[in-house]
């Protein structure tokens, strides 16, 4: 009998990222990240997500920290793994479109800062985003992800994804990522999917879920047997619920096996024992919601990603209307339809989700038009799968003739403008991109940099005036 050919599985870690986003709103400090930094290195892992996503907003609005220095500071401690952070095409890592120019200088920092590996994403999967991104990644020689926003409909085949994957190769990446954001992917279709992805490209495939719906574990099962490379899992104090599943239980499912990850569980448990804590006082606090930490079948039914469930509950809260939860539930997925039907992923799934809300709230159907969904149906964010529904595109932009090319090519260059604007507040290059992506709350946080700086400098001059004995 021929020898089985072993197939180690790799892991990617998301506790620094996404697993700290989905379950306690982004906010784990560096201070909190760095004690365990050390331990973490000796995994292992294929690389650690820690970087990118709301981390940066979070860090600047929430925690009044400097993101560049997090990643700074997270480069030096881990010197033997890789490290990734999620990037949203020319989104970057904020809400609208910005200049090539700003998102070829993001990419050349972070890069320099310490990521090996960029996420690169478009909430449309409009792929025509993603080219500027790509190009400056692979001019600064660091490793690119292209990933795909996973999500169903009539238009989503397995040609669909077929065809973006050979694109994507195409485009100059080096693997590909599911990327399935609100849980949607089910085992048996997983099997078929990386089936088909991997007859189709050449490039290692990586899993990316959330535990939303329950099923995710037995979608990693059925993806690996079918031939993904690496999974995306978080240690277990921060993972299932809305986050993703468990390191730990996914590495000793696979023990054994041609796939055997080869991570030593004692080290792992003494990495989810410093995490636990963590996770008990953000239980106290209230940050952690044990809503959050369940399973949410209606997620397949909706299509619903958990961090936009939240939103709305919150939403609705707020304009005395919970009783309306269920309708604005059954709402999301016809707004979606007639937005094009894209994936519902940041930013998209905000959009979707409050005009969503406004619809059931104001009794009428587009009565009330939020400006990003006149940008979503005048071209501004990019071409969707589907057409718009003519109707209410015409109802919520009038006779406005929408654009057709890359929403970016429309922007001219923006660096020198937020240069010239900042230049009272910049201590380091990063600063630009910082108020480019938030220029109030960037500006908010400088100033806190500011004023705590002067403590430190007035506290130094106290002490050197000093008169001690000899």
């Amino acid at each position: 009998m021929a020898e089985q050919v072993k197939k180690p599985l790799k892991i990617t870690e998301t506790v620094l990222r996404d697993a700290h986003q989905s379950l306690i709103a982004t906010r784990m400090s560096t201070e909190q990240m760095l004690p365990i930094v050390d331990k973490m290195d000796k995994v292992g892992y294929y690389a650690v997500e820690c970087w990118g996503g709301a981390t940066f907003d979070a860090s600047l609005r929430f925690l009044k920290e400097d993101p560049w220095e997090r990643l700074r500071k997270l480069r030096d401690g881990f010197k033997n793994t890789k490290l990734q952070m999620l990037f949203r095409g020319q989104n970057i890592l904020g809400y609208n479109h910005y200049a090539d120019d700003v998102v070829e200088y993001f990419v050349q920092k972070s890069i320099a800062n310490g990521i090996d590996i960029i996420r690169i994403f478009d909430c449309f999967n409009d792929l025509r985003n993603l080219h500027t991104a790509v190009k400056a990644a692979n001019k600064e020689k660091g490793h690119v992800q292209i990933a795909l926003s996973y999500t169903l409909g009539d238009a989503y085949t397995l040609e669909y994804w077929t065809d973006m994957a050979k694109k994507i190769e195409e485009m100059g990446a080096d693997s590909l990522c599911i990327k399935d954001m609100a849980g949607l992917l089910v085992p048996y279709e997983a099997t078929k999917l990386v089936k088909a992805l991997k007859a189709g490209t050449k490039l290692p495939i990586e899993m990316h879920t959330h535990y939303t719906s329950g099923v995710a574990s037995m979608t990693y099962l059925k993806s690996v047997e079918a031939g993904a490379d690496i999974i995306d899992t978080a240690m277990s104090p921060f993972a299932m619920g809305t986050s993703q599943p468990a390191t730990e239980v996914m590495v000793e499912t696979f023990r054994g096996t041609e796939y055997d990850t080869g991570l030593d569980q004692n080290l792992l448990a003494e990495i989810a024992d410093y995490f636990r804590p963590m996770q008990e006082d953000a239980l106290k606090t209230g940050l952690l919601n044990p809503k959050v930490m369940g399973v949410n079948i209606k997620t397949l039914l909706y299509q619903v990603p958990g961090g936009m469930l939240s939103n709305l509950v919150s939403q609705l809260k707020e304009a005395n209307a919970e009783d309306k939860y269920y309708q604005v539930l059954e709402e999301i997925p016809r707004v979606r339809k007639d937005f094009g039907e894209p994936p519902l992923v940041t930013p998209s799934s905000q959009i979707v989700g409050t005009q969503a809300v406004l619809n059931v709230l104001q009794g009428e159907r587009y009565k009330m038009v939020t400006k990003e969904s006149k940008k979503v149906l005048s071209g501004e964010f990019g071409e969707t799968v589907k057409p718009f529904n003519k109707e209410v595109q015409k109802k919520c932009i009038g006779d406005a003739k929408p654009i057709t090319c890359r929403p970016a090519d429309l922007i001219k260059p923006q660096l020198e403008e937020y240069e010239k604007e900042i230049a009272q507040w910049k201590q380091q290059d990063e600063d630009i991109l910082s108020y480019a992506l938030f220029p109030q709350v960037a500006t908010e946080f400088f100033k806190y940099r500011q004023a705590q700086q002067e403590k430190v400098d007035v506290t130094a001059a106290d002490t050197s005036n000093k008169a001690y004995p000899v």
